[in-house]
This record gives C-alpha cells, sequence and structure tokens, in this order.
C-alpha cells in the first residue's frame, strides 16, 4: 500500500511538473525585441511591426500598450491572439523635436506570466 501511494505522489509530481511551463500563461514570444532605424531626419516618422507568437496555453489578451513618450505610440491586436497563433505591434516612433540618439521603449500589459513585455527602438535624428 505505501509503495502504491509512493508511486501514485511520484506520478502526480511529474505530471504537474511537466505541464508547468506555460500554464495558466499565454506568451509573446517576439522574433526580435529591439530595433534600430539607424539615421534619420528631424521630423521623420517611422514605424516598425514586430510579430510575436502566443506559444503559451491560454489566449493572449492584451489590455494596454504604453510607449515611453508621447512620440512613440503602439498599435495592438484589441482581440484575443489564439495559442500557436501569431500577430504584430506596430511602434512608431515621431522625430519632430528631437535631436541626437534616441532609446525609446513601448511596454505591452498582458496576461503573460510577468504581466508586462517591452520592445525598445533606436534612431539617430539628425
Amino acid at each position: 500500500m505505501i509503495k502504491k501511494s509512493i508511486v501514485f505522489c511520484f506520478i502526480a509530481i511529474s505530471v504537474l511538473t511537466s505541464c508547468k511551463n506555460n500554464s495558466g500563461f499565454a506568451t509573446m514570444d517576439f522574433s526580435e525585441n529591439e530595433y534600430d532605424f539607424g539615421t534619420i531626419k528631424e521630423g521623420q516618422k517611422v514605424e516598425k511591426e514586430f510579430t510575436f507568437k502566443n506559444n503559451g496555453a491560454v489566449d493572449l489578451l492584451i489590455t494596454n500598450v504604453q510607449g515611453s513618450c508621447g512620440c512613440t505610440v503602439g498599435e495592438y491586436p484589441k482581440e484575443a491572439v489564439k495559442p500557436n497563433a501569431e500577430s504584430v505591434i506596430k511602434v512608431s516612433f515621431n522625430s519632430t523635436g528631437k535631436h541626437g540618439k534616441q532609446e525609446k521603449s513601448v511596454t505591452i500589459t498582458a496576461n503573460t506570466k510577468d504581466r508586462q513585455e517591452l520592445l525598445k527602438i533606436y534612431a539617430d535624428v539628425k
């Protein structure tokens, strides 16, 4: 009887820990999470689409995308991204009034394990 209990506990623990990785969470696995626009002219507006895949076990729900300043805007899918599906976050940067090297970020709030994901863009404004 004790041997059966021990074997059952071992099997239960193995099953639970093997499913632990993404259980209950969505993921945002980006093909890249940083992008350098290089040298751009002051006043130029540039955009980058960041592609990601939800490799999680549940639908991905993005609740907010916030740029680090008013010059950086993120557009995101309003509908759920199903497990194993891909989608994009489009980041726009308006260089009006900016000079020199710029580093901006977009913070994504979603039902991922860490609750927030970060994208970064860079540009050298001349």
